[in-house]
């Protein structure tokens, strides 16, 4: 079992920046996937960003050149810094985790592991 708890939403203004985290209970980061989702009002969740335990990363075209995830493994976290953001970025975030081969790559599907989600809201 794995527990995640998101940290670091709030405001903020378009064109500005914000990190949101996730800590896990364990270390995950060898043999798990790793992710970033998010869900907006009155929309399905969406794949973010991705990271496996070599540091291979993926990108929804939502995010690409504006949103960067990263691990601190020593700390047993996981980062979304998102930079440039748009009032569409607006939504709670969810932080995922699924046990998986080390070296798999890591795409947008169900998770076995999420956090409770934190919210992340960019005004115009």
């Amino acid at each position: 079992q794995v527990q995640l708890v998101e940290s670091g939403g709030g405001s903020v203004q378009a064109g500005g920046s914000l990190r949101i985290s996730c800590t896990a209970s364990r270390y995950t980061y060898s043999s798990y996937c790793m992710g970033w989702f998010r869900q907006a009002p009155g929309k399905e969740r969406e794949g973010v960003a991705t990271i496996n335990g070599n540091g291979r990363t993926t990108y929804a075209d939502s995010g690409k050149g504006r949103f960067t995830i990263s691990q601190d493994n020593a700390k047993n976290t996981l980062f979304l810094e998102m930079n440039r953001m748009k009032p569409e970025d607006t939504a709670i975030y969810y932080c995922a985790a699924d046990p998986r081969p080390r070296g798999s790559w890591c795409g947008f599907y169900e998770y076995k592991y999420w956090g409770q989600g934190t919210q992340v809201t960019v005004s115009s």
